[in-house]
């Protein structure tokens, strides 16, 4: 990975996720850890495609949301999301989360 930006900014974050055709989306927390949260997260591919009536998709434990349900997760929980410079010819969907400092 070369250059990575951080990005905090509502636009810019939903700019970043569509020119991946991302959906903002959660994942069920890992078994075995009964109060934690669900995970902030995007989906990609076939993930972004489903059909949300159903809740949780079995493969991979993802839901996709609303984008202004990801965002009030985002700003309760303070992250900033860090991505890879842009690099013509090439989309990256390499992201993380991280707390704003």
């Amino acid at each position: 990975m070369a250059e990575t930006r951080m990005l905090t900014r509502h636009d810019e974050i939903r700019d970043w996720a569509a020119a991946r055709a991302g959906q903002p989306a959660l994942s069920s927390p890992a078994s075995g850890m009964p109060q934690a949260e669900p995970v902030l997260r995007f989906a990609f591919g076939q993930h972004a495609y489903q059909d949300t009536d159903e809740g949780w998709d079995e493969i991979g434990n993802v839901e996709i949301i609303e984008w202004d349900e990801w965002f009030r997760i985002f700003e309760e929980r303070q992250l900033a999301l860090i991505v890879g410079e842009d690099v013509p010819g090439r989309r990256e969907e390499f992201h993380e989360f991280v707390r704003r400092s």
